[in-house]
């Protein structure tokens, strides 16, 4: 054995084996319908009837190729205009790992599919046209990915067959891509050149990018590490409902079922009950018919806790050296949802973890110019797709955390009491000073 190949290195070279998520985003004709349909074709991961359905639809409508973003674009209006509007899952697997692909709109206006499309993705990949470079919608994803704290973003330039698969204008886009990175604060970011229609570097080496000596697309999604940072002490345990069996075999049986967010719990460990602060220690970690000597982040469990404690849904229940901010107060950074503006001093309801609370808009602190990611403090009109810092308060205290350490107790959406429409998604921001600074600085606070 080489004396460079430790075992370390072994495990280091090794794929990475499981789930992915990952959603594309990017102009309008960018090509992002059409990735995931090479992606999808090159790697076998669709049936005949499906290919043969979309080569007819191609024929009828006068295309010399295969149309592969019909693989996608499932809405009639989306395949008349040639455009994605609705967010469209698909699903396809290697020999490496599985994906979730969220293949989301182009349009300005359908900026909040885009959001609704990368909260709960890993990865972003964010198309480029090699013919125009970095523009508007491109500042716009790569904002709204780092705002969500994306691990990782892949620009694929695309369309290169365009440009002449020319590496210099590959190095062009390559140089505007790094400086937005670095402005928006973007943690680890992979730049590849494309040709979604041929195939160029998606799943296969391109002959025509023989200059370009990365991976594959494909190669990089089944080999990008996606690890969990959080802490084991930063346990968030929200609970969603109290079983009570009340029959012969489980008379006395009292359990706080939920899901785990962030690090590990064991039995024994020393908690607190949010927000009444009554203490108490875990008992049994339940699921089903057994019970668990620990439980980590994702895992959907039952707790049991040694004392009796009133405890409801809605109700945390948190590792007593680690508490989160209990506040009535919050500085929101959001992205607004509906076609009605936001009102100032305006009542919505806020849903937190499992919980649900009257709220009032107090303020707008600041809104964000997306084509230069300056704060712009003299306009207070949030509208559809805005991006805005405002202040809060709430009629029953909520429980947030630093982003870093647990995003997912730090879940935020707001309600319209009369419609019952979703308006925004946001973050907590407890700085409510320059937000790229807080964006860019180490210890930034966000709520996904």
């Amino acid at each position: 054995m080489p004396s460079w190949l430790t075992k370390k290195n072994m495990e280091n070279t090794k794929p990475e084996i499981g789930l992915l998520r990952f959603t594309t985003a990017g102009s309008v004709d960018d090509g992002k319908s059409t990735l995931i349909g090479r992606l999808l074709y090159d790697s076998k991961s669709i049936f005949e009837d499906q290919l043969d359905s979309i080569t007819e639809t191609s024929k009828r409508r006068g295309n010399e190729d295969v149309d592969l973003s019909l693989l996608t674009d499932g809405l009639r209006a989306e395949r008349e205009q040639g455009i994605t509007i609705d967010v469209a899952y698909r699903y396809f697997s290697t020999p490496n790992r599985k994906f979730i692909i969220a293949d989301t709109p182009g349009h300005i206006q359908y900026t909040r599919n885009m959001v609704t499309g990368a909260s709960t993705a890993d990865v972003a990949v964010i198309l480029v046209d090699a013919r125009n470079g970095v523009i508007e919608q491109t500042i716009r994803h790569t904002f709204i990915a780092s705002l969500l704290n994306l691990k990782h973003i892949i620009f694929c330039v695309n369309k290169m067959d365009l440009v002449g698969f020319k590496d210099e204008r590959f190095n062009e886009i390559k140089t505007e891509i790094e400086k937005l990175s670095a402005q928006v604060g973007a943690k680890s970011t992979h730049i590849i050149p494309i040709s979604a229609k041929f195939g160029d570097n998606v799943v296969d080496k391109s002959e025509n990018l023989s200059w370009f000596k990365g991976d594959t697309l494909l190669h990089l999604l089944e080999t990008i590490r996606i690890a969990d940072d959080y802490s084991d002490k930063c346990v968030r345990f929200p609970v969603q409902y109290v079983i009570r069996p009340n029959n012969d075999k489980f008379h006395d049986y009292r359990g706080y079922a939920g899901r785990i967010s962030g690090g590990k719990i064991y039995p024994g460990d020393l908690v607190t009950i949010l927000p009444s602060m009554l203490v108490s220690r875990i008992k049994s970690i339940d699921v089903f018919e057994n019970s668990l000597e620990v439980a980590k982040s994702g895992d959907s469990v039952t707790i049991v806790l040694e004392d009796d404690i009133d405890v409801s849904r809605g109700n945390m229940i948190v590792p007593s050296d680690n508490l989160p901010e209990v506040t009535k107060d919050i500085n929101v950074m959001i992205c607004w949802f509906n076609e009605k503006p936001m009102m100032l001093r305006g009542k919505y309801i806020l849903r937190h973890s499992a919980s649900e609370v009257k709220c009032m808009i107090m303020a707008v602190n600041n809104k964000v110019n997306i084509n230069s990611l300056e704060e712009v403090s003299d306009d207070k009109d949030v509208k559809m797709n805005d991006i805005a810092n405002i202040s809060i308060k709430t009629t029953a205290p909520v429980f947030v955390d630093n982003y870093k350490k647990n995003p997912v107790s730090g879940s935020l959406i707001l309600v319209d009491e009369a419609t019952n429409e979703t308006v925004a998604a946001g973050r907590n921001d407890y700085f409510i000073n320059s937000f790229l600074q807080t964006l860019i600085c180490g210890d930034c606070i966000f709520i996904k």
